[in-house]
């Protein structure tokens, strides 16, 4: 008889643990959701001018490499910087106030998009981003470059007057 409510016992569980990770499951997926909605919007981070963007902005707004993989075309009419980032990194958290500052400065001439790595592994595994920081900076006319790692603010600010703005 022991036996028995024992096994009832464990199916209770049992079952109360696959109801409640379901339960979590679907909220998750929702929260999901409702987060990549929020991006495709393309809040400001903060308040400043730098603009949080997910697959659906770059490809709006950058470049549509699903319909055009051919050809880079840049989509925008200012050049823009790209921080690719996790919000856990370390060297991200470091740079990123420098990041506003130039967004700040340049605003109107230079677009400045981030991209959260953990959010949007999709179009950071189709750029082959495997260490982050990493920035793309496009030019208007040119074809992009990229660096990987954290910058002072001076090799930012060399890049956005030599390449960028030349």
């Amino acid at each position: 008889m022991q036996k028995y409510f024992r096994m009832k016992i464990q199916n209770y569980i049992l079952l109360l643990v696959i109801t409640l990770f379901s339960t979590h499951c679907s909220a998750q997926q929702k929260e999901g959701k409702a987060g990549a909605e929020t991006d495709a919007k393309a809040q400001t981070a903060g308040g400043d001018t730098i603009v949080i963007i997910n697959k659906a902005g770059f490809i709006s707004k950058v470049w549509d490499y699903e319909t055009n993989a051919e050809e880079w075309k840049y989509l925008g009419d200012k050049p823009c910087i790209i921080d690719f980032y996790a919000d856990w990194c370390g060297p991200c958290r470091m740079v990123d106030p420098i990041l506003k500052e130039l967004a700040k400065e340049y605003s109107g001439k230079v677009v400045f998009y981030k991209i959260n790595t953990d959010k949007e592994r999709e179009l950071a595994m189709a750029f082959g981003i495997s260490s982050i920081p990493t920035y793309f900076f496009i030019p208007v006319d040119d074809k992009p470059q990229f660096s990987r790692g954290a910058m002072p603010k001076e090799s930012f600010e060399k890049v956005i007057k030599e390449f960028l703005l030349k």
